[in-house]
């Protein structure tokens, strides 16, 4: 079943760039893949939508694999980021990957739009050896989805050469992030941190969810 889904997806991509992640787009790949249309709507059952989802997906993939291949050992921490952000939109095709950001900016779609880009930030925050479980765990990819989500709007727009305005933009969001990072750590170390100590308190409760497990964000039971 998955391989058949793959199928379909590869046999759709020459379609999104005239139609879009549509109907039409769907139909056409199930033609050019030989696949009754019935099954390829077993398959997905919310049609190109769900192809879409497949493609950010297998872009995730693909940057977790060249990010495993690329020599981290001397970069600062947040060039890590930027490396990984970069490495994502390198793999991914600018015209396919706005097609989607129009899809899933749909009111119907956009739950859908988010969760898969809460998905990227997880993708890069586990690759770059992240092991908080705490609520840090959700600052993070909260705060690089922002990042991320923000650096796509401005690279599918950005015709300078080698998207350098976009490699720029980036570099400037995670400033932005770091700064955020440091009044954390500031505010933890000031006054403050101990009058609003009980107030806080029940934010060590939250965990991360179990990974693999049908387990729902929050609190941990």
């Amino acid at each position: 079943m998955a391989d058949a889904r793959t199928r379909l997806l590869a046999a759709a991509l020459p379609h999104v760039a005239f139609d879009g992640w549509s109907e039409a787009c769907f139909t056409a790949a199930c033609a050019d893949a030989g696949m009754d249309p019935a099954l390829g709507r077993v398959l997905c059952p919310a049609g190109a939508r769900d192809l879409a989802a497949d493609y950010h997906r297998a872009g995730d993939r693909a940057m977790e694999a060249r990010l495993a291949d690329t020599d981290l050992a001397g970069l600062r921490f947040r060039d890590r980021v930027a490396t990984a952000v970069r490495l994502r939109l390198q793999s991914a095709d600018r015209e396919v990957v706005r097609k989607g950001a129009a899809l899933f900016a749909l009111p119907q779609n956009a739950s859908r739009g988010a969760e898969l880009i809460w998905g990227t930030a997880d993708a890069i925050w586990r690759a770059l050896g992240d092991t908080s479980t705490d609520v840090n765990w959700y600052t993070k990819r909260a705060t690089l989805s922002a990042v991320y989500g923000s650096t796509v709007l401005y690279w599918l727009g950005d015709e300078s050469e080698g998207h350098a305005a976009t490699w720029a933009f980036l570099d400037r969001r995670i400033g932005d992030v770091m700064r955020f990072e440091k009044a954390k750590a500031d505010f933890r170390a000031s006054p403050w941190a101990k009058l609003l100590a009980a107030p806080l308190k029940g934010l060590e409760a939250i965990r991360a969810p179990v990974r693999g497990a049908d387990d729902l964000p929050g609190r941990k039971g």
